[in-house]
Order: structure tokens, then C-alpha cells, then sequence
């Protein structure tokens, strides 16, 4: 059974700097579009950046690029998200997910969730 493990969230102040970690098993990863999407509290579930396993293709969310990179370890069976120049609006608790397609953006594509890592940003 597929398992994702998140990590890496915490408090920082707006302008620093956080790198999340997610750790998957029980899949080919190397066959799997990878995702980080993140929820607030009353807000729905949001596509924040995704790694497509079929190109090697990063996507961003307009408001994260150029602050926000995602990169993964095929042999590690890791994903990563560094997040730079944090805002307070980033906060949220943030999702990985694993997707076995190539559309990457849609919460209803990802058959698995890990619990989600809390990034608080202060103002």
C-alpha cells in the first residue's frame, strides 16, 4: 500500500525559508507524477507544484513561482518543496501526493495523501 510521510514544516517569519520533505513507499515511484497542494483552514485543497513523472516537468502555482521549487529523488523515493521568500498567505498545512497520471493539477487525480505538514508564516 502506497505511503507518504511528510515533513519539514514549522513557524518562520515572512522573507525566510522551508524545505519540506516527503517520503513515499509502496510504489514505483519513478511512475508517478508527484504533488504538493496545501489547505487552509477553510479553504479547499490548492495545487501548489507538481513533478510529472512521464517528462520530467515541474508546474508551479502562479503565486509560488520563483519563491518555491520542487525536486525529487527517483532512487530515494523522495520529493522535496524548498520554499523561499515566505509569505504570510502561504500558510496552510501542506499535502504530498502521488497522482500515476499525467494531469497534475486536480486534487481528484492523487490516489494517496500523506497527513499533511503544518508552515506557518509570520507576519
Amino acid at each position: 500500500q502506497v505511503q507518504l510521510v511528510e515533513s519539514g514544516g514549522g513557524l518562520v517569519q515572512a522573507g525566510g525559508s522551508l524545505r519540506l520533505t516527503c517520503a513515499a513507499s509502496g510504489l514505483t515511484f519513478s511512475r508517478y507524477t508527484m504533488g504538493w497542494f496545501r489547505q487552509a483552514p477553510g479553504k479547499e485543497r490548492e495545487f501548489v507544484a507538481a513533478s510529472r513523472w512521464s517528462d520530467d516537468s515541474l508546474y508551479y502555482r502562479d503565486s509560488v513561482k520563483g519563491r518555491f521549487t520542487i525536486s525529487r529523488d527517483n532512487a530515494k523515493k523522495m520529493v522535496y518543496l524548498q520554499m523561499n521568500s515566505l509569505k504570510p498567505e502561504d500558510t496552510a498545512v501542506y499535502y504530498c501526493g502521488a497522482n500515476p497520471g499525467r494531469v497534475y493539477g486536480f486534487v481528484r487525480d492523487y490516489i494517496s495523501w500523506g497527513q499533511g505538514t503544518q508552515v506557518t508564516v509570520s507576519s
